[in-house]
């Protein structure tokens, strides 16, 4: 038996080595001029609605999405506008994940507030999109420590969101 896998094995690197001698030739393609690389595009550069992040109908999503995003383009415009005042760690418009940074509102700057928005989808819908609100308050050694955030709170930035949403899909459409 174990001849007939040391048979196999050799068979195998005969093979394999064979492999080795067998011309390979390198094609490069000749580069593209800017006019070769817009026509190929339709006058894009990178081709036609290449991350497109304005609200508004393409000519392949008629939903409300963009494009380019995987989202509803006026939930995602809404949002950013929404969250226009505070500065921004990540904003993810394939997966429709935007995040805030911390910040501290002028006139209480003893808390400070981190604000989550997902849209879950292309529909222009109430439950397309789930927000989440974070409170920390500065204790008397100066550190951050978690704090309630009102109850209603998530739920007026939703509505927010959703009313600037469908102005922005009304201003759209004329």
């Amino acid at each position: 038996m174990q001849s007939h896998h040391l048979v196999l094995s050799a068979v195998g690197l005969l093979l394999l080595s064979a492999c080795g001698n067998v011309p390979v030739e390198s094609v490069k393609p000749e580069p593209l001029t800017t006019e070769e690389a817009r026509d190929r595009s339709g006058g894009k550069i990178f081709g036609e609605d290449f991350l497109t992040f304005t609200p508004g109908r393409s000519s392949r999503n008629e939903g409300g999405g963009s494009a380019g995003i995987g989202v509803n383009g006026f939930l995602w415009r809404a949002s950013l506008d929404a969250l226009a005042f505070m500065p921004l760690a990540s904003a993810d418009p394939f997966g429709g994940v935007i995040i805030s940074d911390w910040y501290s509102p002028p006139e209480s700057p003893s808390e400070r507030f981190k604000i989550t928005v997902f849209i879950l989808g292309t529909a222009l819908r109430s439950d397309g999109i789930r927000a989440g609100v974070f409170k920390q308050v500065r204790d008397g050694d100066g550190s951050w420590i978690d704090a309630a955030v009102d109850d209603g709170t998530t739920t007026r930035l939703e509505d927010a969101i959703l009313t600037g949403a469908r102005q922005l899909r009304i201003a759209s459409a004329q």
